[in-house]
């Protein structure tokens, strides 16, 4: 989206966790329908005072008993039908552009901050065809991030993993570090 790259970090966030408490009493916006976004959407309220959930649809894909806790939230709002279309400010970001797809209306609306959650695509192709991979294109890894190739590790959000956080990224890198240092011994 058109100014999308220039505010990462200064107004788009891709973790609740992270950067929710950052938006403490302010107004903020998730976009995306699935089970993630709606579950960030509803922590978010713990600081937010209000949170905007952008959907391109005009149901959610979350499943029903999400959909009925942000339905029931009064700090959640939705904007069905929607997307983005430009991120704009000065030094972080200030206001969004949302377009309705029904109707082809723009609305410009002022922004704290905003949270992404629209899906992720992993960067695998590069062991695509020698380790295995889930329908999703997520590497497969056992406990000891080994994936089915002898002497090849994955870690990170490259995996098939259900946590998509920097501290379990950095953790299955210590984790995959250690067992790979062990397999190159063992050859020695």
């Amino acid at each position: 989206m058109e100014g999308e790259s220039e505010y990462i970090g200064k107004g788009i966030s891709f973790c609740a966790t992270c950067d929710g408490a950052l938006y403490w009493g302010k107004e903020v916006m998730v976009i995306g329908g699935g089970n993630t976004a709606v579950q960030e959407a509803l922590f978010l309220t713990k600081f937010a005072k209000k949170v905007y959930i952008v959907h391109r649809r005009s149901d959610l894909r979350a499943v029903k008993i999400l959909q009925e806790r942000a339905i029931d939230n009064k700090k959640i709002e939705f904007i069905w039908d929607s997307v983005i279309e430009k991120f704009s400010g000065r030094e972080r970001l200030e206001e969004i552009t949302i377009k309705n797809i029904k109707t082809g209306k723009r609305d410009a609306r002022k922004i704290d901050g905003v949270f992404e959650y629209v899906g992720i695509i992993p960067n695998s192709a590069i062991v695509a065809g020698l380790a295995d991979l889930d329908a999703n294109k997520f590497i497969i890894t056992d406990s000891k991030m080994r994936t089915s190739q002898p002497g090849l590790f994955a870690a990170g959000d490259v995996r098939n993993t259900p946590l998509r956080q920097v501290i379990t990224a950095v953790a299955d890198g210590a984790v995959a570090a250690t067992y790979a240092d062990k397999y190159i011994n063992d050859m020695i």
